[in-house]
């Protein structure tokens, strides 16, 4: 399989975030050098590496929890809520419980 540079930049900074903590598609933009935290997410969305590369970890910079594997909705995005959770990360309401989870790959 043959992953862009692109892709194996996020995939790269993806697996530096800690079990039980998220980064947002905006901060692993900035970190790999990208305007685009949506080019993040259709990389993510295309992740042939999971669980290796942990793309569960990876939420909306207005701290919802976001896609999962292309689905806004439905049995996927569960389980990406069902994953956190285990890592102990939690969301209200849709949205993360605490910021102090809340990793920047930038520093």
């Amino acid at each position: 399989m043959r992953i862009s540079d692109f892709q194996e930049r996020v995939y790269r900074v993806v697996r530096c975030v800690p079990r039980g903590r998220v980064t947002t598609y905006k901060l692993l933009a900035a970190a790999v050098g990208c305007r685009s935290p949506r080019a993040v997410g259709q990389a993510l969305r295309h992740n042939p590496f999971a669980p290796e590369v942990p793309c569960h970890r990876v939420i909306r910079a207005d701290l919802t929890i976001g896609g999962f594997m292309g689905e806004e909705q439905g049995p996927l995005r569960r389980r990406k809520i069902e994953l956190l959770r285990r890592e102990g990360v939690l969301f209200r309401r849709g949205v993360l419980v605490d910021a102090a989870r809340l990793y920047n790959p930038v520093l």
